[in-house]
């Protein structure tokens, strides 16, 4: 399964950003968005890369949903 994870964009050097959700920080090209994005902004990352930019309340409440699904209780 692929998934493409909502997170908020921390910084940006060019066309690379650093992107954080839950204390996860990771690296992201930006080469693949037709949209202006800037830190505080947030971005669907899959791969390594932006694939679309989102609005905080469709962030937040994918993630919330991603964190109900895979919740650590049910992998006991």
């Amino acid at each position: 399964m692929c998934l493409g994870v909502p997170m908020k964009i921390v910084s940006r050097d060019g066309d690379m950003a650093m992107a954080e959700i839950d204390g996860v920080s990771r690296e992201a090209s930006l080469m693949l968005l037709a949209d202006e994005v800037f830190p505080g902004d947030y971005i669907i990352v899959h791969a390594g890369f932006a694939i679309s930019k989102v609005d905080e309340g469709y962030a937040e409440e994918t993630l919330r949903l991603m964190r109900e699904v895979f919740s650590p209780e049910d992998m006991q």
